[in-house]
């Protein structure tokens, strides 16, 4: 199905709930070798503008962000410079206040480099994840990892 004429393709993020929302950030961004993105800018333009208040940020990799977001962008994708946003492939991750709590409805298939899915479990795993078990099918073989807060993914 193409897209109605006149109509532009969505643009969309993923967005996670997360009680630690910038270690998640620091930790996909590491796992997908993706950015962290930068809002310093408009969040130092906006608390000068007393638009708002300083409580909504933290010092996060030296710099300002938010308190109850974080995201990470794919390098090679644009963003705003303005804001530091991406404008491409993108995970938000947002604070919540309760844990993770059942299995995930929505979760990402990461895909290593032929014959490297043993050698990126280890590198996950030497990031914070952990293996929640190997599944060999007909259709293929995988392994079930869970981030730092116990998301879900695959790494095929």
């Amino acid at each position: 199905m193409t897209s109605t004429p006149g109509h532009a393709p969505l643009h969309f993020k993923i967005v996670i709930d997360a009680t630690a929302p910038h270690a998640q950030a620091d930790f996909w961004a590491a796992a997908l070798h993706y950015t962290v993105e930068d809002n310093s800018a408009l969040i130092e333009k906006l608390l000068g503008f007393g638009a708002v208040p300083p409580e909504l940020t933290v010092e996060s990799h030296g710099r300002r962000a938010w308190r109850d977001l974080a995201a990470v962008r794919h390098p090679d994708d644009p963003y705003q410079e303005e804001s530091g946003t991406g404008l491409g492939r993108r995970l938000l991750f947002q604070r919540a206040p309760e844990a993770k709590t059942g299995k995930n409805r929505v979760h990402l298939d990461v895909h290593a480099a032929e014959g490297r899915r043993a050698e990126e479990v280890a590198r996950l795993e030497a990031l914070g994840a952990s293996v929640l078990r190997q599944v060999k099918e007909p259709g293929g073989e995988w392994v079930v990892m869970a981030d730092p807060e116990g998301n879900e993914f695959c790494v095929h």
